[in-house]
């Protein structure tokens, strides 16, 4: 494994639309018995698009706020993507620890790392209405080691398992947990490299894999439902392509998303498995360089982080105070 992160509602229809069809269908069946079935077909039309256009809007409309950890750990705070603003006071890391990295789950909590001198605990919190409502650790999630800048933390959709990434030296060390239960896989390597993006589809772990000194990226992959041991044992999937240094795994595990930057512009690119270009889902001006990459708690949406957090269809969310973020 030597070769190769982080609208408005549409105007309802009204009532009048559901009354044009009955009544150029009660004119039509007394001129001609055929012109009753254009009118039904219109009227299914109509109707079809009556219940579309709130579909799409669905579609559209993404998590209304992200969790952040403020650049030095000692907070978290949450904040509008639509405006900016934070929402509610923020809230601060447990004593004798701080907030290092954040995930979303799917029903809208999410799971923070706090490190400590000597292990990684996490934390659960809640929201009511975007505000702050609890949070809570997880006692049986516990990872023993030194958490670095470079350490990375990825959650399954139910938080059912969540992996966390420690380093001795320039050596990474990959733990999956159980919250639940508190059982350990553990991953280790003996090579110099970074193991960061980490994502989750089902049960198998993407990650990036970034040997020091060597400029190269490849995204490998572990089955978590085998045995644990040496991260030789995980999977080459392919190498990154010039300007991108994140990729995540989509959660059915058909393709790869990658951030490929250039110039000013970030572009998010989906891949095969078998590492072939698949379709680009959007460019955008950016601030800085990427630095995340994250799928949001809806399984759909995608955050960059670069200076700022950008995604399709959303204002720019300031992120300049922020380590680290989540949605």
């Amino acid at each position: 494994m030597d070769d190769g992160r982080r609208e408005d509602p549409g105007n309802r229809l009204g009532s009048w639309k559901g009354l044009v069809p009955l009544g150029v269908a009660a004119t039509a069946a007394l001129l001609i018995g055929g012109g009753v079935d254009m009118v039904h077909r219109h009227q299914r039309a109509a109707d079809e698009e009556h219940e579309a256009k709130p579909a799409a809007k669905a579609e559209k409309t993404g998590p209304e706020f992200i969790v952040g950890v403020t650049q030095k750990g000692a907070s978290l705070l949450v904040r509008n993507v639509r405006t900016g603003a934070n929402v509610g006071l923020p809230v601060a890391a447990p004593q004798g620890r701080r907030f290092h990295r954040v995930a979303a789950l799917k029903d809208g909590s999410y799971i923070l790392a706090t490190p400590g001198p000597r292990d990684v605990t996490f934390q659960r919190l809640r929201l009511d209405d975007g505000r702050p409502k609890d949070l809570k650790p997880l006692p049986n999630a516990i990872v023993p080691g030194v958490s670095t800048v470079w350490s990375d933390l990825a959650v399954t959709p139910d938080g059912a398992q969540l992996a966390y990434v420690t380093y001795k030296g320039a050596s990474a060390r990959v733990e999956v947990v159980t919250p639940e239960t508190g059982v350990h896989k553990v991953w280790t390597t003996r090579l110099r490299a970074r193991v960061g993006s980490l994502s989750w589809s089902g049960t198998t772990l993407s990650f990036v894999w970034s040997p020091v000194g060597t400029g190269k990226h490849q995204v490998r992959t572990i089955d978590t439902s085998g045995a644990a041991g040496d991260l030789k044992s995980s999977k080459a999937v392919m190498p990154l392509p010039k300007g991108s240094f994140n990729a995540v795994m989509s959660r059915d595990g058909t393709s790869l998303i990658a951030a490929i930057a250039k110039s000013s512009e970030v572009t998010l690119q989906t891949f095969t498995v078998q590492g072939t270009p698949a379709k680009t889902l959007w460019t955008l001006k950016v601030k800085g360089a990427p630095t995340g990459l994250d799928i949001a708690h809806n399984g759909r949406d995608v955050i960059v982080t670069a200076g700022d957090l950008y995604a399709q269809g959303v204002p720019t969310v300031p992120a300049g105070d922020l380590a680290d973020a989540a949605w």
